[in-house]
């Protein structure tokens, strides 16, 4: 199958080589060029912009930053809907507003394009692995039409979660649970090196209980060797959780903890860490402590 690719960053590239591997023909666009020649080399072509891939492509795949940058690539000047044939499938698996994949979709509509929303969950790691977990909003039809055929080539779940929107929604409801989840395994560790107790062995001891879980799996050992490589960075859980934070307000749904996350998050960004793997919550807490996990 032909697919347009839009959106080369960290996610995006290996989601690219993955759909290339399952044996897909790729036309990819970037405004970096060099995320662009990349893919080329290995065997991907080269769009010209968003516009002339729609017009070239029955289904796309756009995977960017944020709502703004959807609707610039789908709704603005050479983006998606100038070109694309009624009919075509678009698949967003950007992490953006509910109310924007909503509002997107409405003037796909329009223009006679179909949309899913279908955010992906596990980072870098998972993406280059092709086991994302996908959460998929839109018509039903759709997504069964592309889930083993496309999604199923990128991660190794993909869930219909509701109508349009509701994608993007899991995924804020997920992003709220890692958020809260890093921040409090950063807490409970930085308690057990203050009391004298070595981290290592308290991890060791609760990983199999019901603190147990995929986050401090990842992140403690992370967080020990004082290795804050970007698997999701700093900036992009903070764009998350101001979405969450946002979405909340809309429907009246009370916040508490994400909005001081966030704050954590945004201090680290101040401070010039906003690149830094999202796991560096813990570098708050060694700067208030004045001790740090590893050693």
């Amino acid at each position: 199958m032909k697919i347009g690719f839009i959106g080369l960053g960290i996610m995006g590239k290996p989601m690219c080589r993955n759909l290339m591997k399952a044996g897909h023909e790729l036309i990819v666009y970037d405004l970096v060029e060099d995320a662009v020649r990349e893919l080329v080399a290995e065997g991907a072509a080269r769009g010209a912009d968003s516009a002339w891939i729609a017009s070239h492509c029955e289904t796309m795949i756009t995977m960017l930053p944020d709502s703004p940058d959807v609707k610039a690539a789908v709704l603005g000047k050479k983006g998606i809907l100038e070109g694309a044939k009624p009919g075509s499938l678009l698949i967003d698996m950007s992490s953006i507003a509910p109310v924007a994949a909503r509002e997107v979709a409405a003037e796909c509509k329009i223009k006679g394009l179909r949309m899913i929303d279908a955010p992906v969950s596990g980072g870098e790691p998972k993406a280059i692995d092709g086991t994302l977990t996908i959460m998929v909003g839109g018509n039903r039809e759709d997504f069964e039409a592309v889930r083993e055929t496309i999604l199923l080539k990128m991660g190794s779940a993909a869930v219909y979660c509701g109508d349009i929107g509701a994608g993007n929604t899991t995924k804020l409801a997920n992003q709220i649970i890692v958020a809260a989840n890093i921040s409090a395994c950063s807490e409970a560790f930085m308690l057990a090196k203050k009391a004298g107790v070595d981290p290592g062995l308290v991890f060791d001891a609760i990983r199999g209980g019901l603190a147990g879980s995929a986050v401090m799996d990842a992140k403690i050992p992370m967080m020990r060797e004082g290795n804050y490589t970007p698997g999701f960075r700093v900036a992009l859980h903070i764009k998350d959780l101001r979405n969450a934070v946002d979405t909340a307000h809309q429907f009246g749904s009370p916040l508490q903890l994400s909005p001081l996350v966030m704050e954590m998050l945004q201090w680290l960004s101040i401070n010039g860490d906003a690149s830094l793997d999202h796991s560096a919550i813990n570098k708050f807490y060694e700067r208030l402590s004045g001790e740090t996990l590893g050693g």
